[in-house]
């Protein structure tokens, strides 16, 4: 999946969950293939190992909106919108000039009236997902407009999008992590790994990085020097997994 740069950090804490067996045997969670067990049925044994896998990622914040605001008043109804039209124009059309659609960009109008005089204000609110072309924009219009705008604060934030990607990179990752201990456990016991039985995650968290800055936990994300307020979002996955096992030194049936 595309992703803005991010880290991943795994937790190899966690390793198999193995039962006692007899001396000279070693059994992982073995279970019964539509019989009951006997001594005589070790071929008809499924071998199976569980273990668990973490992984956590992270990720800035993907989008910024921009609230863009011009006002007039007037004595007349006319004249206070004829004044803010024309700049209102001006931005939406400087807007388009930089690449961003419209659907990125909605317009909100008010008039009222203050004693003997109209006042009309107009807000213009747009999302951009290259912060670059935010700064352009913004630059342009307080060069252009001057007093006549008021350009408000940058507000970063994560898109629906990309938090269902980083929850879903989070959750491979841990599957990854799990698979390859239990591929470790398979090679130091002199088993082959076979096919997955089961996948469930257990346990995901989300955060922010402020909600952490107390607790002296780092996201591990370099801050953009010219947004050192730019938002981090941490998504962590814990999963339990369960494998076949095929044995190494078994012997293929003679055909």
């Amino acid at each position: 999946w595309p992703m803005p740069a991010a880290s991943i950090m795994d937790n190899q804490s966690l390793f198999a969950l193995i039962p006692s067996a007899p001396v000279g045997q070693f059994v992982i969670n073995e279970k019964v293939q539509g019989q009951e067990m006997s001594p005589r049925s070790h071929s008809q044994r499924a071998r199976e190992v569980q273990v668990t896998g973490e992984a956590e990622v992270c990720c800035p914040a993907d989008r910024v909106s921009l609230r863009v605001s011009v006002g007039s008043s007037k004595e007349s109804v006319n004249e206070a919108t004829t004044s803010v039209q024309r700049r209102l124009e001006y931005i939406l059309q400087s807007i388009r000039q930089h690449g961003v659609a419209d659907k990125d960009t909605s317009v909100r109008k008010f008039l009222q009236r203050e004693g003997e005089k109209f006042h009309m204000d107009a807000e213009v609110l747009v999302v951009f997902s290259d912060f670059e072309i935010m700064e352009r924009v913004s630059t342009l219009l307080l060069e252009k407009l001057d007093r006549s705008v008021c350009v408000g604060t940058p507000h970063f934030y994560h898109s629906t999008e990309c938090l269902t990607q980083m929850r879903q990179r989070a959750c491979a990752a841990a599957v990854e992590n799990a698979h390859q201990k239990a591929r470790d456990i398979g090679q130091l016991l002199g088993h082959m790994l076979g096919p997955p039985l089961l996948v469930r995650e257990e346990e995901t968290k989300e955060w922010r990085n402020e909600d952490e800055e107390e607790a002296g936990r780092s996201l591990r994300v370099a801050p953009l020097p010219r947004h050192t307020c730019m938002p981090a979002v941490a998504v962590s996955s814990r999963v339990s997994v369960s494998f076949s096992f095929r044995d190494k030194s078994r012997k293929k049936p003679i055909k």
